[in-house]
């Protein structure tokens, strides 16, 4: 009998598709996956609705979207539910080994029988940050262990560099800037700097005195280009192994980043097409067609049931996304080419896009002091610059209306009610939900990277099965 399929999962942290030379980003950052996902199928508009990364990653385990997952926010209260079933307990279940790195103690991670950590954060007194020679490290091994057993495997590694703080190794620092980060003339830094609530986190690994945004842009491309080469040894291992043709190799992330877009500066917060925009791409020689490039609409939902088309693991579940396989095969998919966003990371919104018009909500003050209801026509302002809420109230009533038929459908057939309307305790701060956006900028504060990773790692406590190393 033929051995099952392996899995490799690569989800890269804070990714967002369009600085990737993948989807014709002009700074070549990513030459490595660009060559290796070449040999399977790209899809160009991938999106991950709910942001960050607890629903992002959770639905992309689970198949399902926030009503089907009930999860919403960064800072999720609790597990899963137990009635859902992760990717990892699917593959486990079926005589799979399962191992994950870098995302142990995330509700989202649940299921997998082994969890590796790494140190994927940094500080500017640790100097450069080598996360992804630090992942190699621990991943590399652990992926020789597996290839050696004769059960299949199912291994996911969740990359950090693109998350900040952006601290690339040397060359990778200057690879993409050579003027003056410390040039007094430039003001382009002055809004990031009394921006309270981030402004000490920056002041922690940017250099003192720094004022050019694009020498911030550079240091994320750096450390994207420098992510990319360390993959290429990931890459290498599976060739050497002799395990290409026997593994399903996934690459995606969770959201994208917001660098100097909307004053919501270096982190991912905002229903912007900079947050929700992903990569996405499948290689398996043999199996995944070569050279393939797909523009229909996709999300996170649909790569649990395309995972398991692929493998040939049936499953009685019925997921809220779809696979993908039909359209690598040749064949059609009933495209879904509007949706439901979501956002609980340091602003609760929820929204409506389409591929004209993108609508976010406020469902409380935020601090930026942002208007409660935002309209973009993305065709023709792309850069979602123009508000046309005020403009266009016509509009803003359509899409308010699919947006509330859509609650109230998926609120029917789970059962529940919207967990944005419920998860009131978004921001850990137990406040309940921001009365004014003064309140919000007020109450809101990262101080250090320390502090940051503490907002998004939990201590591991009750991880069924996990072994911690």
């Amino acid at each position: 009998m033929a051995r099952k399929t392996n899995l490799i999962l690569i989800g890269i942290d804070s990714l967002r598709a369009d600085h990737m030379s993948l989807y014709g980003y002009p700074r070549l950052t990513t030459p490595h996956i660009d060559k290796y996902a070449a040999r399977g199928c790209v899809f160009e508009n991938n999106f991950s609705p709910h942001i960050p990364t607890t629903p992002g990653y959770g639905s992309m385990f689970t198949g399902m979207d926030c009503f089907g997952m009930d999860v919403v926010a960064l800072r999720h209260q609790g597990g899963l539910d137990p009635k859902l079933t992760t990717l990892a307990e699917i593959l486990g279940g079926g005589g799979y080994s399962t191992s994950c790195v870098g995302f142990s103690g995330n509700p989202a991670s649940r299921g997998f029988q082994k969890y590796i950590d790494f140190e994927g954060w940094g500080s500017r007194e640790q100097g450069r940050s080598p996360k992804a020679e630090n992942l190699n490290n621990v991943t590399i091994p652990e992926l020789k262990r597996l290839a050696g057993e004769k059960k299949p495997f199912f291994l996911f590694m969740r990359h950090m560099d693109p998350h900040s703080p952006y601290l690339p190794p040397l060359p990778y620092e200057r690879i993409f800037y050579d003027g003056n980060e410390l040039d007094k003339k430039n003001r382009s830094m002055d809004p990031v700097w009394k921006f309270k609530p981030f402004c000490d986190y920056f002041a922690s690994w940017l250099p003192t005195g720094c004022t050019d945004k694009d020498y911030v842009i550079a240091q994320y491309d750096g450390a994207v280009a420098y992510m990319d080469a360390c993959i290429a040894s990931i890459f290498t291992s599976i060739q050497e192994l002799g395990i290409e043709e026997d593994t399903l190799v996934v690459i995606d992330s969770d959201h994208g980043e917001t660098l100097h877009d909307h004053d919501c500066y270096y982190d991912h917060h905002g229903l912007y097409e900079c947050t929700l925009h992903i990569p996405l791409a499948f290689v398996m020689p043999g199996r995944i067609p070569a050279g393939k490039r797909f523009s229909e609409t996709t999300q996170m939902k649909d790569i649990t049931p395309t995972i398991l088309d692929v493998l040939g693991v049936e499953s009685k579940i019925k997921f809220d996304g779809r696979s993908l396989v039909p359209l690598m095969d040749g064949g059609a998919r009933t495209p879904e080419p509007e949706f439901y966003i979501t956002e609980c990371t340091w602003m609760r919104k929820h929204g409506w896009r389409t591929p004209q018009w993108k609508l976010i909500h406020a469902l409380e003050p935020d601090f930026h002091f942002k208007p409660e209801v935002e309209l973009y026509d993305i065709v023709k302002d792309p850069g979602e610059n123009c508000n046309l809420a005020k403009k266009e109230p016509a509009v803003v009533a359509m899409l308010e209306a699919r947006l509330q038929a859509w609650i109230k459908k998926r609120e029917k057939e789970t059962g529940r009610p919207n967990p944005m309307y419920t998860n009131l305790n978004w921001h850990g701060k137990g406040c309940g939900p921001f009365k004014t956006s003064r309140q919000a900028y007020e109450g809101m504060h990262i101080g250090s990277p320390k502090a940051a990773k503490g907002l998004q790692a939990r201590e591991l406590q009750t991880q069924r099965g996990a072994k911690k190393l």
